[in-house]
C-alpha cells in the first residue's frame, strides 16, 4: 500500500462511519497522511480524528477509535494504533517495497500522476517575468499530471516545446496568480537545467538559488545529488547485466527510507499541484536521491559474493528509484543524464 492508497483507505473508513450513522460529519474531500515523526508510532500518521472531533461532537479519541475499527484487517495495513490526543498511526505490511516497485514499473515516469484533480479547471493570468513564467508553466504541468485542466492566458501551447502548458482561448474561469519573487533565468551562464533548478528549488515567494554553486559537482548541490543518483542507477543496471543480475522484486528489501520516499512520490506531486509549489517536488527528489545513494552500495554482489534473489530485488528497487527521479525531473522540465 502506498501513502496515496493509505490516504484513500482512511477516507473510505471515514465515509463508512458516516454511512453507518456513527459519525455525523461532512466527509472531507481528502485525508492527509504523512510520515510518522521521530519517536512516533508506526510509519505514517494522520490527524483526521482531531479535525473531525468538533463537528462530530465527540472527542478526538472517540473519533479515532471509530475510524480505527474500520481499518482493522485492511489489506496492506499491518497495524493501526491511536496515540496522543487522537492521532491515527499506521504500519504497512512488509511487502510495501514490492507494491511500490510494481506501481513504478507499471506507470514508468508517469508514476504519481493521477486523477485526483479531475474536473478542476485552473487558468492563470499571463505573466512575463522570467521566474514567474517558469514557475507557472511547471505548476500547470503539475496540475495536468493530476487530471486538472490548466492553462495560461495568451500562451501558445505549440510554441512552448514539451511543456503542455500554453493554450490560447477565452474562458470565464477566474484567473489565478501565483506570488513569485522575481529572478532572472540565467541560461547563458548556468545552462537550462541548473537555471531552472535554481528558480524552482526555492519556494516561489522566496529568493531563488543563484550562482556557480548550481554547477558544482558536490553533495551541497541538490541538483547534482539528484542527477548523480539517477546516473548511479543507470550504471547499476548496466553492471547488473554484466553480472547476470536482472531487476526482479522477489524478496523483501531492508530499505525502509528509500521505499517510503518512493511511496510518498504520488502524495508529493498532488500536494505540489494543490499548493502551486514546485519546490516540494525538488525537495522530495533530494530525499529520494539521498536514500538511494545510501542504499546503492548494497545492490550488487561484492567480491566473491554470488548473485541472489536479494540482489535482484535490490536492483529492482534501485531501478524504481531511478524512474521516480527521472519522472520528477521531467515534471520540473529538467533532464536526467545517464552519466555525469
Amino acid at each position: 500500500m502506498t501513502p496515496a492508497e493509505l490516504s484513500l483507505t482512511v477516507l473510505h473508513a471515514v465515509r463508512r462511519a458516516v454511512d453507518d450513522g456513527v459519525l455525523r460529519v461532512e466527509v472531507p474531500s481528502r485525508v492527509k497522511v504523512e510520515r510518522a515523526r521521530p519517536g512516533g508510532a508506526g510509519e505514517y500518521a494522520s490527524n483526521v480524528a482531531l479535525t473531525l472531533a468538533r463537528p462530530a461532537g465527540r472527542s478526538a479519541l472517540e473519533v479515532a477509535g471509530i475510524i480505527g475499527e474500520r481499518l482493522r484487517d485492511v489489506p496492506g495495513l499491518d497495524g493501526v494504533e491511536i496515540t496522543g490526543p487522537g492521532f491515527l498511526n499506521f504500519t504497512l505490511q512488509s511487502d510495501a517495497g514490492r507494491e511500490v516497485v510494481r506501481a513504478v514499473a507499471d506507470a514508468g515516469v508517469a508514476y504519481g500522476h493521477g486523477t485526483a484533480l479531475a474536473g478542476t479547471e485552473v487558468r492563470f493570468a499571463e505573466v512575463a517575468e522570467e521566474r514567474a513564467e517558469i514557475v507557472v508553466e511547471t505548476v500547470v504541468r503539475l496540475l495536468r499530471s493530476q487530471g486538472a485542466r490548466a492553462a495560461v492566458d495568451g500562451w501558445d501551447e505549440s510554441s512552448y516545446a514539451g511543456s503542455g502548458a500554453r493554450e490560447t482561448s477565452s474562458h470565464p474561469t477566474p484567473r489565478e496568480r501565483i506570488h513569485v519573487r522575481p529572478a532572472p533565468c540565467d541560461v547563458d551562464r548556468l545552462g537550462v537545467d541548473a537555471a531552472r533548478w535554481g528558480l524552482l528549488r526555492a519556494a516561489p515567494g522566496d529568493r531563488a538559488l543563484e550562482g556557480e554553486g548550481l554547477l558544482v559537482q558536490h553533495e551541497r548541490n541538490g541538483l547534482f545529488r539528484v542527477r548523480y543518483a539517477y546516473s548511479r542507477v543507470r550504471r547499476l543496471v548496466v553492471n547488473g547485466e554484466q553480472l547476470g543480475v536482472t531487476p526482479v522484486y522477489e524478496t523483501p528489501v531492508e530499505a525502509a527510507e528509500l521505499i517510503g520516499a518512493l511511496g510518498d512520490h504520488p502524495v508529493v506531486l498532488l500536494a505540489a499541484a494543490r499548493h502551486r509549489a514546485p519546490d516540494r517536488v525538488a525537495r522530495h527528489l533530494e530525499a529520494v536521491a539521498d536514500a538511494l545513494l545510501a542504499f546503492q552500495h548494497t545492490v550488487l554482489p561484492l567480491g566473491d559474493e554470488k548473485p541472489s534473489a536479494a540482489h535482484r530485488s535490490r536492483l529492482a528497487l534501485a531501478e524504481a528509484a531511478g524512474t521516480v527521479l527521472a519522472g520528477g525531473l521531467s515534471v520540473l522540465g529538467i533532464s536526467a543524464p545517464d552519466r555525469i
